[in-house]
């Protein structure tokens, strides 16, 4: 990977990592269902506007694909994750968006753009590991709704991992601002129901409109743009390496901005999780060094 598009997805894990923290400020005061309507609505409106200005068309002759793209990678996530971050901390939703590695490589497998191998399948042992170690560990009590949470966030993930074989292979028929702009056009319709039934539910204080408009313009309708524009040149393994970084980000936002206890059950749960991804994913930071070494290796 050119070092550009590895400082361009550091540059995504920060910005996707402050999300799950800004999801802590708004999703109680406004409700899963609104911030998460109104947060893919906002990231449509700003698409919609750099694709007028640039002269792009929307790909509406692409609209079944666009849907399952949307539902897969914006609506089920968003939903999921803003729900949950109504009883987990910022940095377990993020160790746990992690798992979308895994999911997004046995994807790839079955899309037959990869291959199953024991070094993958013993990640998904270490991600599980990992999981039941930040469940039982960490700063909060393992109670019934906190699980529940927890597998929210895990369905969120695979329902993200699932969908980035797909998003590489539609690039080959749609511009990456295209697919960014259709998916979350239809992952606004698929939400737009629930959203207008608990409006009446929702405030709106200065600190969550501040969180929303940055969910909305920069996390969500910017950041994944630039995700897809990467994704034009790198592998679909390679394009979620933020999620290796993501958990890091996440847990540094909680603890510094909202308070957010750490705890061993944290460190040790978290570094399994990440272990599970690099073997899952064959992510090696080392590989170039070694090789720059030894030309054989």
């Amino acid at each position: 990977m050119k070092t550009k598009y590895f400082l361009q997805l550091v540059g995504l894990s920060a910005l996707w990592g402050s999300s799950f923290m800004l999801l802590r400020i708004a999703s109680p005061v406004m409700g899963p269902n609104v911030l998460s309507a109104t947060r893919i609505l906002l990231a449509t409106v700003t698409l919609a506007l750099i694709m007028r200005s640039l002269r792009y068309r929307w790909p509406w002759a692409h609209w079944r694909e666009l849907a399952v793209l949307g539902a897969l990678s914006v609506a089920v996530p968003f939903l999921l994750f803003s729900w949950a971050a109504l009883h987990l901390p910022a940095g377990y939703s993020a160790l746990l968006n992690s798992t979308a590695v895994m999911f997004g490589t046995f994807a790839a497998a079955w899309l037959k753009e990869d291959t199953l191998t024991a070094r993958k399948i013993l990640g998904c042992l270490c991600g599980f590991a990992g999981v039941a170690l930040i469940v039982r560990l960490g700063p909060v009590e393992p109670t019934q709704v906190v699980i529940t949470a927890m597998l929210a966030c895990i369905a969120a993930a695979a329902a993200f991992g699932i969908s980035t074989p797909l998003m590489k292979r539609a690039i080959s028929r749609m511009e990456p601002l295209q697919i960014a702009a259709g998916l979350h056009a239809f992952a606004f319709i698929f939400l737009l129901p629930g959203a207008v039934y608990t409006w009446p539910q929702a405030r709106f204080t200065p600190g969550a409109l501040a969180a929303l408009t940055l969910m909305g313009v920069v996390t969500s309708g910017l950041a994944y743009w630039a995700h897809l524009r990467i994704m034009a040149h790198v592998t679909p393994v390679a394009a979620m390496s933020p999620m290796f970084m993501i958990p890091v980000f996440g847990v540094a936002w909680g603890h510094v901005f909202l308070g957010e206890p750490l705890s061993p059950g944290i460190y040790a749960g978290g570094s399994l999780v990440l272990l599970a991804s690099a073997l899952v994913s064959g992510f090696n930071p080392w590989r170039k060094a070694v090789k720059a070494v030894n030309p054989k290796a």
